[in-house]
């Protein structure tokens, strides 16, 4: 989200400080979309085959990881990569937009900064 929202800044050629509580949130907002859209296409396939897994009889007898490759094999790749993908993208680029925007609105309203981290023994 951080590196969304810094582009975000970049591309207005603004930082956060010129910018009004309206502007800020609304990037927090479409910032958030990004990092939950993201997140949700890098976890879906293993929550896909997690929930298929844990189905009764699902990919037949055997250990886990041996019914894990027969669901693959039987599913396919692009299916258990893309099924439910599109919904899955709403709903955590919702949620993780709403968690951002609150965030970053009570962070403000307390006159709170962002905190960085720094390397240890590193310069500041």
């Amino acid at each position: 989200q951080g590196r969304a929202a810094e582009a975000i800044y970049q591309s207005m050629n603004k930082k956060p400080a010129e910018c009004s509580a309206v502007v800020n949130t609304g990037v927090s907002l479409s910032s958030g979309v990004v990092a939950g859209v993201v997140s949700a296409v890098i976890s879906h396939p293993a929550d896909t085959l997690l929930s298929k897994v844990n189905k009764a009889g699902a990919g037949g007898n055997g250990s886990i990881p041996s019914r894990m490759l027969n669901i693959t094999k039987e599913t396919g790749i692009v299916k258990l990569c893309t099924q439910g993908l599109g919904a899955r993208c709403v709903m955590i680029g919702t949620l993780t937009a709403l968690q951002f925007g609150i965030f970053d609105t009570i962070m403000r309203s307390l006159g709170a900064e962002k905190f960085h981290f720094h390397a240890p023994g590193g310069g500041h």
